[in-house]
């Protein structure tokens, strides 16, 4: 381990040295990041998932900056040009660019104008009009330079001024200057295409749009870039070439008047339009979509956690519903265990004269499987089969219930080899209506099924750089599914293979254990799984739970490592394993403090309060904390509302520029981030989550585009 970087890290981010060496080591032996963050507190300082992740991230992005620095000196040195101040220059860069651009005079350059200069011997020529003579002939100078590659007096002027421009364009400063100042005074800048395909005008503010680099925001640096890809616009940085130009000529002439500053002059302006703005516009534009990307992605990873850390619905009978005009809404009942009842299908969403069969088959299964929610989705047709369904509930007076979830992902787990495994019988749609059903029932474990990306919360994740996305994402479901914990006894193969240490293959193989001894009845039988050794067990135990156990630490958040510490502090307590869960257990350890705890046992702080954690709520998850869905029994539609109405919406995303919330209607409506505090606020995350329940306000309502503008504060 390097302890430089280490100590960089810990200045940067005021983390213990300490903690990120003992990070950094658990990593380094094949210890998980959840593993580590729930287990391993007393070793890190308490640090969580995120933070043990980023301490990776950096420490791998310092290595490989290192390594490369000692990589260019090497390559500078070799060449008998290396001076003390480039090599503190190159050790004192904190970015790989930074690193580039001071070996980039020294780099071995393709075919440019000036290496074919150079090769045809205008070296010396050029060399001799950047040393600044007060008394120079270029005819003269460029007469000695003549010869069979060098036909005439102009060709040997050209080739040097080319040599001179590439020079100038090598120049550190001169691009760290470009490249400072764009940031500070560069306008991003959009024209639409004569000949575009933007039939819809998705594109229309950006037809003739300008704004600040230093200001642009995230969303519109991707929404530009989209749509250049398309061919819709074309983007470009604006600046004041005259004030860059004439920076890099004061530099090179260092401010002398002599007898070759008006071809340095020409020569600046070359270096600068030909070579250092166009590389520098691309490096800019390059870290603005980073930075963009970035975000979009932070924010997409705190959207789908938030989602999958929805309420569970427990303990109820779910009619799922997948919504269609010609095909016909595809209907899976499921029981409180999500096991399929039936399958059927209605016509509901297409006019016709009479709807007495569809309403029949509804009413049959609604009685016949004691259905208490109607679960529909939210993509086409769901607004139609809403409005369905809440008048067969008020004609028939029935004691039902219906939501809208999002069914985004529903169709490409449909479609998939898990989705086909799981019911080779049935049809695409069909599995999609179970989908819904199961993921209103418990939304973890549905949602696993899915590949991250398809799940639809956030914005621009089809232009992202999709492994970084996958790695982020997959850490994401990771995190979640450990944070709840997991029954070994019902958790399909998706599910186990994100518990910490575990793969797809150990996920089937302890499903095909558990098919062929039956259920789990303590955690030690994990041991007997195929392929299952000692550092997978013990990456993995302490997030599997085992219900009906005959040790009752077997289906808590309690490691078996430290079953022993759990039993010396109930008996230091006075309680018993009986005693987990109950109002007894919550008395004495609310009235017990954990110092005393500490210096009675010779326990550390983290672990004294895991254990009382697990005593007084030992089936406790993050989801606990989230609202449940908002159940319907009417609808609304655009016409019932007026300016300044109350509602409650559920929030289906958030973006940068605000939320998307859920009020009933067709579509969702939008919180613009200036309508969602009385203060100014940086990101919507600020005020609210991916499922969080809201009451809203309308704020503005257009008939036309039926959009609907909303507010959280009082209109």
């Amino acid at each position: 381990m390097n302890n430089d970087i280490i100590k960089q890290i810990s200045e940067t981010h005021k983390i213990k040295e300490s903690s990120i060496q003992n990070v950094l080591d658990m990593l380094q032996e094949g210890a998980t990041v959840p593993f580590i963050a729930r287990y391993r507190k007393e070793k890190t300082g308490g640090l969580n998932e995120d933070q043990i992740r980023d301490i990776s991230t950096l420490y791998e992005y310092q290595v490989h900056l290192l390594e490369r620095k000692e990589d260019v000196i090497r390559l500078i040195n070799e060449k008998g040009l290396l001076t003390e101040e480039l090599k503190k220059d190159i050790l004192k860069a904190k970015q790989l660019s930074e690193v580039e651009d001071l070996y980039r005079p020294f780099k071995e350059k393709k075919k440019t104008k000036a290496s074919i200069a150079i090769a045809k011997g205008l070296e010396p020529f050029a060399e001799a009009i950047l040393k600044l003579p007060n008394q120079f002939n270029f005819e003269i100078e460029a007469q000695k330079y003549i010869n069979e590659e060098v036909k005439t007096v102009e060709e040997a002027l050209q080739g040097a001024k080319d040599i001179i421009a590439e020079k100038i364009s090598d120049e550190p400063r001169f691009r760290k200057y470009t490249k400072d100042m764009i940031h500070k005074t560069g306008v991003i800048a959009s024209k639409v295409k004569k000949t575009h395909s933007d039939e819809n005008g998705t594109y229309e503010m950006y037809y003739d749009y300008s704004e600040k680099v230093s200001t642009v925001a995230n969303h519109r640096i991707l929404a530009m870039n989209r749509a250049e890809k398309e061919k819709v616009l074309s983007i470009s940085i604006v600046i004041d070439q005259d004030m860059f130009v004439n920076y890099i000529y004061q530099g090179t002439t260092r401010r002398r008047d002599t007898a070759v500053n008006e071809c340095i002059q020409e020569c600046c302006l070359d270096a600068f339009k030909r070579l250092i703005f166009p590389s520098v516009e691309r490096e800019i534009r390059s870290e603005l979509t980073q930075r963009a990307q970035e975000e979009a992605l932070k924010l997409f990873s705190i959207n789908l956690e938030k989602l999958l850390l929805q309420a569970p619905l427990k303990e109820k009978n779910i009619l799922g519903v997948d919504p269609a005009f010609r095909t016909g809404c595809k209907l899976a009942a499921i029981d409180s265990t999500g096991m399929v009842l039936e399958i059927n299908k209605v016509y509901i969403t297409l006019p016709k004269e009479n709807y007495k069969q569809d309403t029949k088959i509804l009413l049959d299964m609604i009685k016949k499987h004691n259905i208490d929610i109607i679960c529909i989705g939210n993509g086409t047709a769901s607004r139609e089969t809403e409005a369905f369904i809440a008048k067969l509930i008020k004609d028939y007076q029935l004691d039902v219930q219906f939501v809208i979830v999002s069914e985004a992902g529903a169709s490409v787990y449909s479609a998939s080899a898990i989705a086909k495994e799981e019911f080779p019988d049935y049809q695409v749609e069909e599995r999609s209506a179970v989908s819904i059903a199961r993921r209103l029932q418990d939304p973890l474990s549905e949602l696993v099924k899915i590949e991250p990306k398809a799940i639809s919360v956030g914005q621009y994740q089809h232009d992202m750089n999709q492994k970084k996305l996958t790695e982020q994402l997959d850490f994401v479901v990771e995190k979640a599914v450990n944070q709840v914990g997991v029954n070994v006894n019902t958790a399909s193969p998706s599910l186990l293979q994100y518990v910490a240490g575990l793969s797809m293959t150990h996920a089937k193989n302890i499903v095909s254990f558990r098919e062929e001894n039956g259920k789990f009845t303590s955690r030690s039988q994990l041991k007997k799984v195929k392929k299952l050794g000692a550092k997978t067990f013990e990456q993995a135990v302490g997030f599997l739970r085992i219900p009906q156990a005959k040790e009752i630490f077997d289906n808590t958040g309690i490691h078996p490592e430290k079953y022993k510490e759990a039993s010396l502090l109930l008996n230091h307590l006075g309680l018993t394993k009986d005693d987990i869960g109950t109002t007894k257990a919550k008395d004495i350890i609310t009235q017990t403090s954990i110092k005393d705890v500490m210096n009675a046992l010779d326990f550390d702080e983290y672990l004294v309060q895991d254990l009382f954690d697990a005593f007084v709520a030992p089936h406790r998850s993050p989801r606990d904390d989230y609202s449940a869905p908002i159940l319907r029994q009417d609808v609304l539609t655009i016409d019932d509302l007026n300016q300044g109405m109350k509602l409650q919406g559920v929030v289906r995303n958030i973006v940068d520029f605000g939320a998307f919330v859920d009020i009933g209607l067709k579509n969702d409506g939008l919180v613009h981030i200036s309508k969602m505090a009385k203060r100014k606020i940086k990101s919507p995350l600020e005020i609210c989550n991916v499922g969080d329940i809201v009451d809203v306000y309308i704020y503005e309502v257009d008939k036309n585009k039926k959009r609907v503008a909303l507010s959280l504060l009082e209109v």
